[in-house]
């Protein structure tokens, strides 16, 4: 083969529009071992407690905070509790973890691979991004004394691979654009799959409404929605004057899910700079947060981060790329948590009728999904105990 030329392959399958996680890999976390699960458009980790179902959610935010840039530290405050039970340290006492996750999109599957050192100290160790069987970026930590790995990523120009250190503690891939000429096909072979993976991280948010926060006022403030929902007002108020036709999207959604009439939900802001949220109940007095039940102010919630976008949920989405693009993922821990069978059934169609569209995608954890079973467009993965 002539010098600078790149190895045939064959081309990628072409993905969907939209890159979006299409597995989520535990080789080795908490008590996952060598487990492998596809996501769909709304997918459903059930199992009994202990089974695994908040662990593969928190591998799955992890990578996404790596996507964005956050440092390992920040994103492993415990590494030690992400190691599994059984794994025994090695002659220099070092122990850690392995996630991983594939990335579809326009380009086709992008695989991402990561090992993670928990001690001694907290430390990248390994990474691979792939892309149609070519190893794209490799890393791996070659002097312990350093905190630094040398990476590899693919250049097929003059010389095959361009070699340079890294820092341990942040994610490689998440580097790649900084660091890639994008001169030669193999280096714009490299840029499109690490885009492509980190458009599908950046984009997700993770979820669980506290009901005790959201029943008392609220200062006004930018209208992006906590992922407690703590200000759930304030957004109310930002989101009811942008779309009307959203608006009685989620006014027709609490409607199925509170008891009682419900004709509009209103934001007021008070005179002391706060704003309170409230269910109109047409000619009957209207109804305060604070009198809902916890299973209302979910459901209220959850359809509200299901009916709206990154612009309006507390997320750090790649700002080059337009939100048409993107599909955004909420991870929902808990998420059938104080609802009662009609307020969850609603909110699963809502989530359901949402992907279709492909602008959100949901991944859940439940303690049962007999409710769910059998739905079209739900992936429920069954966790053993």
């Amino acid at each position: 083969m002539p010098a600078g030329e790149e190895p045939s392959a064959p081309a990628p399958r072409q993905g969907p529009a939209r890159p979006c996680l299409t597995e989520l890999r535990l080789s080795a976390f908490g008590r996952h071992r060598r487990a492998g699960f596809s996501l769909g458009p709304v997918t459903l980790f059930v199992g009994a407690s202990g089974s695994g179902k908040t662990t593969a959610l928190r591998a799955y935010e992890a990578l996404a905070r790596l996507g964005g840039g956050a440092g390992l530290d920040e994103v492993f405050p415990d590494p030690v509790a992400c190691v599994p039970e059984w794994a025994r340290p090695d002659a220099q006492r070092r122990r850690g973890f392995r996630i991983g996750c594939t990335a579809d999109g326009p380009g086709g599957p992008v695989r991402l691979d990561l090992a993670v050192q928990a001690e001694p100290e907290l430390r990248i160790v390994g990474e691979r991004l792939s892309a149609g069987g070519l190893v794209l970026l490799e890393t791996a930590l070659r002097d312990p004394g350093r905190r630094t790995v040398q990476a590899a990523w693919h250049t097929a120009g003059s010389s095959p691979v361009t070699r340079a250190p890294l820092p341990d503690d942040r994610l490689g891939t998440a580097l790649l654009p900084l660091r890639v000429a994008g001169k030669t096909d193999g280096q714009r072979r490299v840029l499109a799959a690490a885009e492509q993976m980190l458009v599908a991280l950046r984009s997700v948010f993770a979820c669980d409404p506290r009901p005790e926060r959201m029943r008392a006022p609220v200062p006004t403030g930018a209208g992006r929605l906590l992922g407690t929902c703590d200000n759930l007002a304030d957004v109310l108020l930002r989101t009811r004057a942008e779309c009307t036709r959203r608006h009685a999207q989620l006014v027709a959604a609490v409607r199925a899910g509170c008891a009682g009439p419900v004709t509009d939900v209103l934001a007021e802001p008070l005179g002391d700079g706060t704003v309170r949220a409230l269910l109109d109940r047409g000619t009957a007095p209207r109804t305060e947060l604070a009198r809902l039940g916890d299973g209302e102010l979910r459901h209220l919630a959850l359809a509200l981060v299901l009916l709206t976008g990154p612009g309006v949920l507390d997320v750090d989405p790649p700002g080059e790329v337009p939100d048409a693009m993107r599909a955004l993922t909420v991870l929902a821990d808990g998420f059938d948590r104080a609802l009662d069978v009609r307020q969850r059934g609603e909110l699963l169609r809502l989530a359901v009728r949402m992907g279709e569209r492909g602008h959100i995608r949901c991944v859940g954890a439940v303690s049962d999904a007999s409710w769910a079973a059998g739905t079209t467009g739900v992936t429920v993965v069954h966790l053993d105990p």
